[in-house]
């Protein structure tokens, strides 16, 4: 059992993920990695820097409330508790008309973007509230649509709002126990899903245009200060964004 705070991460195998894992690791946390692909999660863990790094892979399904489950026995086998989750696993589908989108394609996205950390919730709950020392953070990953919606992008935005509503339950309900929520909106950061902004995307005006995005070494240190703050301090909510991108005016 290490003596070091531990953290869990989903979606670790790519992106902001694995970027805020990475930043984790460096600063001295035991981290296990959550995703569905076994193959990217062993690449973030080889990427890990420092003689102690200390990460561990556990393939995770979020919609699935079994393979979360195990996600959390792991995780508390190998290291003992948990102190930090970040619940940022997430998808999006293709962008259409609202009358276009299937029910299939609503449901994938909020059974990842929405069910999925409402799961690795109520697992670190019922973690945190028991161990010793009782309580922990949870960072929930939202999104600049949590406040304003592209367009045709409904399922992406609904579940992003709902997260919201959930960051804010989850901080009242946490009190009692010590566990302390906070949601981190992040616009544009460079990851593979938004490299269509460098090409030019679809504006609410109808118009197509290039947008700025940010490197993620700048969300992962904001990950990593949110999740180093006594458990008596919280950033409730906080936005990082590209600071040219049209956010403000949006809408």
């Amino acid at each position: 059992m290490l003596s070091r705070r531990v953290a869990i991460v989903t979606g670790a195998g790519s992106g902001i993920g694995r970027a805020v894992a990475l930043a984790l690791v460096a600063e001295g946390y035991a981290v296990a990695l959550g995703g569905r692909r076994p193959a990217p999660l062993e690449d973030t863990a080889r990427k890990a820097v420092g003689t102690d790094a200390q990460t561990l892979v556990v393939p995770t399904d979020v919609t699935d409330a079994d393979s979360v489950r195990a996600l959390f026995a792991a995780t508390v086998e190998a290291f003992g508790r948990v102190d930090v989750l970040f619940n940022n696993a997430g998808i999006n589908v293709p962008g259409v008309s609202i009358d276009e989108l299937t029910v299939e394609q609503w449901k994938s996205v909020v059974d990842t973007n929405l069910t999925g950390p409402f799961l690795c919730t109520r697992e670190a709950f019922a973690v945190m509230k028991r161990q010793q020392p009782r309580g922990g953070r949870i960072i929930n990953n939202g999104s600049i649509s949590a406040y304003a919606p592209r367009p045709h992008s409904a399922p992406y935005t609904a579940t992003k709002h709902a997260i919201t509503g959930l960051t804010k339950s989850t901080s009242l309900d946490g009190r009692p126990y010590d566990i302390a929520c906070g949601q981190i909106d992040i616009g544009n950061a460079a990851t593979e899903m938004t490299e269509r902004m460098a090409l030019g995307i679809l504006q609410a005006n109808g118009q197509m245009a290039v947008e700025p995005r940010v490197d993620l070494v700048h969300v992962a240190k904001a990950v990593v200060y949110m999740a180093g703050l006594p458990l008596e301090a919280n950033v409730q909510f906080m936005t990082v964004m590209a600071t040219k991108m049209p956010f403000i005016g949006r809408g």
